[in-house]
């Protein structure tokens, strides 16, 4: 169930991305849904898997860019994304160049945080409101 939410608002973030940075496109298909679905998946799946992995190694970049360079890796696991939907799926999103997957991680996380922000969908929330049920 937390996989699927996380799901859902990514692929909301996604397609505000791709709405808002002029470099993202949809690529490989008609379907902009199906494509932005499979990116937000793919992106899910990196974000659980790889991205504490790397976050953990670039842990004194982050320390001496304050932070910022979170927003490098954040990046890096776009393109990434973008790159693993192509290859295996043959759609998905293309971003012209490091710059716009940059902005294109930006405007992600302003819409997840936002997004988690109104659903109460973190993984607090999550942890209360299953706890309640049991």
């Amino acid at each position: 169930m937390k996989f699927i939410i996380r799901w859902l608002i990514t692929a909301l973030a996604v397609a505000a991305a791709i709405w808002l940075v002029p470099g993202i496109q949809v690529f490989g298909t008609d379907n902009a849904a199906l494509a932005v679905a499979i990116v937000a998946a793919v992106l899910a799946l990196i974000n659980m898997f790889i991205k504490p992995i790397v976050k953990v190694l670039s842990c004194p970049l982050v320390i001496l860019t304050l932070g910022l360079f979170l927003l490098v890796v954040n990046a890096l696991m776009l393109e990434l994304a973008a790159w693993a939907s192509t290859s295996l799926f043959h759609m998905g999103i293309s971003i012209d160049g490091f710059g716009t997957a940059v902005l294109g991680a930006l405007v992600i996380s302003i819409v997840s945080i936002i997004a988690n922000g109104i659903f109460g969908t973190s993984d607090k929330d999550l942890e209360r409101k299953s706890q309640q049920y049991r």
